[in-house]
């Protein structure tokens, strides 16, 4: 016998669809459920007999599918949760410049040179004048939680002029440098009232990898790095980029201009992923690792049906994905017997809502009295279907030979204490709206946002005696007309 806390599930992105990497290089996954099924297909036979008894069933072939259950942390770049989202998305990431040593030393990361402030990396997107670089996991404390700005840009050669760092001649294996926002010089960025400007000969805002549709975050903690109005140092999604002003909606009533006089404003920026069409699959296996011999079950061309992503006050943040996917497999030898391990929990833990929720925007203004939200979810629907053939080529079919996608539909669950009816306005008359949610633990963050929806159900909720009179209302995508889509979402791997 073995028990569900000795079961491993471990995955892969596959480079071409339907194909496990030759010698995967897999990486453990943190859930709370485990609904995987690589299930026979039978169908019983129409044989009339004499005796009332039925002939044996015929085994016709087999299914791969299933859901698993999961806390929502931060989805760190390559985890098998990363690869998940990309399925779930039909699209990849768009990461700001970053490079990784990835478990072995000095493999990407080559040197640090501290009479030059020159890093040596390997070619890769370059990192540009001006970008925010933050350096984690080097051997030297010198060099190690450093948050840098690019003097001179480079692919292979960056310069961190006034940086501090110190000689580092083999960075250590676990070493990455990742791009997390930009720096203005003294006095160039100002707030404006729809957004930021920079002055001749400053900071060029098309040059520094940003998305329409993408959150960013106004302001650092040291005074130099923010502005002197507090109302301006907050999050703002970016509307439009040109060179000199990058246009911001979703501001707080409390924002408001400023010269920044003196100032070296920070700003820090996020990865952006939005929907689109590509077919992205991971093989997935569970190792039954409480037995003498562990079984193994792997599943090919798992792509994500559904994703769940959501929470109601004082909970975690959880989630589920569900798959649809190509052949199974069974035997005692794992795909990768030593894989990669998933996200330490203690380094990225679960975000909770009311504890790490900054905001619930809807309409572009963040809910709060009267009309406190409750609870939210966000929910993705490929609508994939399986495709079935009678045989593949010259060879059976007994698994589906393909996963084709339909509609892309997005859902989302807005809960709201019933404080006045101008959400309920909305649900009547049809309005367009938005809806945002950030959560923020640990210096990272997420934001979930679907920029055009619209209120199809929303009737007050009157349950009983002592209770509060809710308004659940639910909502759908479709495309929006500035961004071009219906869900993005932003992922900050280091914001203050």
């Amino acid at each position: 016998m073995t028990s569900t806390n000795r079961v491993r599930l471990t995955g892969v992105a596959e480079a071409t669809y339907g194909v496990t990497p030759t010698t995967p290089r897999m990486r453990k996954q943190r859930v709370t459920s485990i609904g995987l099924a690589r299930k026979a297909d039978y169908v019983d036979s129409d044989d009339l007999r004499d005796d009332r008894m039925n002939s044996d069933p015929t085994m016709v072939g087999e299914s791969n599918n299933g859901s698993l259950g999961i806390e929502w942390h931060y989805p760190v770049p390559g985890s098998l949760l990363d690869s998940e989202i990309e399925s779930a998305f039909c699209n990849q990431w768009s990461n700001t410049p970053s490079r990784d040593n990835d478990g072995t030393a000095a493999s990407v990361i080559q040197s640090v040179t501290a009479s030059t402030q020159v890093v040596a990396v390997a070619a890769g997107a370059a990192f540009v004048t001006g970008q925010l670089v933050y350096f984690t996991g080097f051997g030297l404390s010198g060099n190690r939680g450093k948050l840098a700005k690019v003097t001179t840009g480079s692919a292979t050669a960056p310069v961190f002029l006034g940086a501090g760092l110190v000689d580092e001649g083999s960075p250590a294996a676990a070493a990455r440098m990742k791009v997390v926002g930009f720096e203005g010089a003294a006095a160039d960025i100002k707030a404006v009232a729809d957004g930021l400007t920079s002055e001749a000969g400053g900071l060029d805002f098309t040059t520094l990898g940003l998305t329409i549709g993408g959150w960013i975050k106004v302001g650092d903690t040291a005074s130099v790095n923010r502005f002197d109005t507090a109302g301006a140092n907050v999050y703002g999604r970016i509307v439009g980029i040109a060179a000199r002003k990058l246009t911001l909606d979703n501001l707080p009533a409390t924002w408001a201009a400023d010269g920044g006089a003196g100032k070296q404003i920070r700003v820090f920026t996020s990865d952006v992923i939005v929907n689109g069409v590509q077919k992205r699959g991971v093989t997935l296996e569970r190792g039954f690792m409480g037995q003498a011999v562990p079984t193994y079950i792997s599943q090919v061309g798992m792509r994500v049906n559904t994703l769940e992503f959501g929470g109601q006050a004082k909970q975690k943040a959880t989630g589920s994905i569900a798959l649809m996917g190509l052949r199974g497999a069974k035997g005692t030898v794992s795909l990768d017997s030593s894989p990669d391990e998933a996200p330490d929990s203690a380094a990225f833990q679960v975000f909770a809502f009311s504890a790490h929720c900054g905001r619930i925007g809807e309409g572009g203004q963040a809910l709060g009295r009267p009309n406190y939200a409750k609870a939210v979810k966000y929910t993705i629907n490929n609508n994939l279907r399986p495709i079935e053939a009678c045989s593949n080529g010259d060879d059976i079919a007994p698994a589906a030979v393909d996963i084709e996608d339909g509609a892309f539909d997005v859902a989302v669950e807005l809960d709201t204490y019933f404080g006045s009816d101008a959400l309920l306005d909305k649900v009547m008359s049809g309005t367009a709206t938005s809806l945002n949610t950030r959560v923020e633990k640990g210096g990272r963050a997420m934001i979930w946002e679907a920029p055009r929806l619209t209120a199809r159900e929303g009737d007050p909720n009157v349950a009983g005696k002592n209770q509060d009179v809710m308004l659940p209302i639910r909502l759908t995508a479709s495309k929006d007309p500035l961004t071009g889509v219906q869900i993005i979402l932003s992922r900050f791997e280091f914001v203050r």
